[in-house]
């Protein structure tokens, strides 16, 4: 029988707290890019992971159902690369959590992903330091490909705007002030209080969901928020951020 090598005995997978952790042991000296991912959905955690299994350059490290627990693999194991979805259902959301990982070593590089076609999260991520930013649904380069340039020492950002339709027009049919007026109905926001927050009139908050159901062809501001939601067309950063309450 053949002796098992240390190497062999080190290896192993494990869960914790709902995440995946490989430890690898006296085989942390390959030059394999160490990975972690972050996702709250199980089929895009498991696509990632497909990702990075099937290249030779890369080695799985550790897969988590929240952000919050890559910050804590990241600040005691390290890694050379994560890639992280900015929106978590519990707990702390992927861009928070990507900027902790940056203070805490800016050594260990980040994509955010996403799902939905909110790109107003490409700045703030800019601003934050992450490398790379993806669209799961719009961008016509593989993660792979992200990945790869990223570890180049490439910052890897979209130079489009998702464009998806509403109704009976497009994403960029609709202005900026009209998006934001939006992203406040997705959460149920009454008429006074969005008008308090952007010191707007009453009247011109009405105004402007008028205009939105007449571009789109919806019959009332509820159908006008719950299909702008469904579609991840903009996303309020309450929820992004858990602040759900």
């Amino acid at each position: 029988m053949v002796p098992r090598s240390d190497a062999e005995d080190s290896l192993k997978s494990y869960d914790l707290n709902q995440g995946t952790v490989t430890s690898c042991g006296s085989l942390s000296m390959s030059k394999k890019t160490r990975v972690v991912i972050a996702d709250d959905q199980y089929v895009a955690r498991g696509f990632f992971e497909m990702y990075v299994k099937m290249s030779a350059d890369y080695e799985l490290v550790a897969s988590f159902s929240s952000a919050e627990q890559a910050v804590d693999y990241c600040r005691r194991e390290g890694a050379d690369l994560v890639i992280m979805d900015v929106m978590m259902k519990q707990g702390l959301d992927g861009l928070t959590c990507a900027e902790t990982i940056k203070n805490n070593d800016s050594s260990i590089r980040i994509i955010l992903a996403t799902s939905t076609a909110e790109y107003k999260w490409i700045d703030k991520a800019k601003e934050a330091g992450i490398e790379s930013f993806w669209f799961k649904e719009y961008d016509d380069r593989s993660l792979l490909e992200v990945m790869d340039r990223t570890m180049k020492g490439e910052s890897v950002y979209p130079g489009f705007r998702p464009d998806p339709m509403l109704g009976d027009v497009s994403k960029s049919a609709l202005t900026e002030r009209e998006l934001e007026i939006l992203r406040e109905l997705t959460t149920n926001r009454s008429n006074e209080e969005i008008a308090e927050k952007y010191n707007i009139s009453l009247f011109t908050v009405k105004r402007h969901i008028q205009n939105m159901l007449n571009k789109t062809g919806f019959s009332n501001r509820l159908e006008l928020a719950v299909n702008a939601k469904a579609l991840g067309l903009v996303v309020h950063d309450d929820d992004r951020t858990g602040n759900r309450g």
